[in-house]
């Protein structure tokens, strides 16, 4: 049961709309589920006391419409999915400025490249923990993996950091509770919220990240070279993000994950997109752009 009183529905996407329009016209829409703001309690107006003498009004039953944000999101993603064959996918997004989120899908994902944010994060606090800069060396090694998504480079940092376990260690001080590390790094197993969270370390300020460590990681993610900059970048502008891609060479499918922050008609969002089964890297592409573009219209529309 949804937390207004009736059954959970996956509506499609245009029906979600129009209900969210509608919600506004009334007056307004208070966001349930996992937004991490509440609304402020309306001060009692002096002019609501009664008169002496005077026959008191009766009590107003209505209430503000209300919105569950994630039924919200799956009603938005699930007919994406409908030509999708084996393909699966997870979404999570946050609207920075109210603190807004959703998230679609609770299943793990191998990370692909996607881990290589992990990875440099979990280099930046070793820095920070020893007092240092990084070197011209992890610097180099750094740009590489982020940037162009070189691999060798990343496995260079992975063993620099000490290995998959140090990476796990890492993940529990950024609050990551659903990723297990892999000796071999792209086989590392996680979920939307958990990357939902690693951006929050790297693009918010409540962070065992510094803001030095925060600024030189994002850095990297604005600077992905011209034929990976596609995934949550369709869903926006002023993109920082970093892509994934895998084929299974035991089903011949695709994992495609992509994760970043994008802006948005004057808003930033958070977005992460995992996804596994994917038939070719081009349709599962297209298949990522397209949740990432639905998950930000979510709380776009119920703002």
């Amino acid at each position: 049961m949804s937390r207004i009183g009736f059954r959970r529905v996956a509506l499609p996407s245009s029906v979600t709309a129009t209900i969210l329009v509608a919600a506004v016209a009334a007056g307004g829409i208070r966001q349930v589920g996992r937004s991490s703001e509440h609304e402020p309690r309306a001060a009692a107006s002096v002019s609501s006391v009664p008169a002496a003498g005077a026959t008191p009004a009766p009590a107003s039953t209505s209430e503000e419409p209300t919105v569950d944000l994630d039924t919200a999101l799956a009603a938005a993603v699930e007919p994406l999915l409908t030509d999708a064959g084996e393909a699966k996918v997870s979404v999570a997004v946050l609207d920075t400025g109210s603190g807004a989120q959703a998230v679609y899908g609770d299943g793990a994902y191998d990370t692909a490249s996607i881990v290589k944010v992990d990875i440099l994060a979990a280099l930046l606090l070793r820095a920070q923990d020893e007092r240092r800069v990084l070197t011209s060396d992890e610097r180099d090694l750094a740009a590489a993996m982020i940037e162009r998504s070189d691999n060798a480079a990343a496995t260079a940092l992975l063993q620099a950091i000490g290995g998959s376990e140090a990476l796990d260690a890492a993940n529990a001080r950024l609050g990551l509770t659903g990723t297990t590390a892999a000796h071999a790094w792209g086989l590392t197993s996680t979920t939307a919220a958990d990357q939902l969270t690693l951006l929050k370390a790297v693009f918010g300020t409540g962070s065992e990240l510094s803001a030095a460590s925060r600024t030189y990681l994002r850095r990297l993610m604005g600077q992905v070279v011209a034929d990976q900059q596609w995934g949550v970048s369709a869903a926006g502008s002023d993109w920082a993000l970093k892509n994934g891609w895998l084929p299974r060479t035991a089903t011949g499918l695709w994992d495609i994950n992509s994760i970043g922050e994008v802006r948005a008609d004057g808003r930033t969002y958070l977005v992460a997109v995992l996804s596994g089964g994917q038939r070719t890297k081009e349709t599962g592409i297209a298949l990522v752009e397209s949740v990432a573009r639905a998950a930000v219209g979510v709380l776009d529309a119920a703002r």
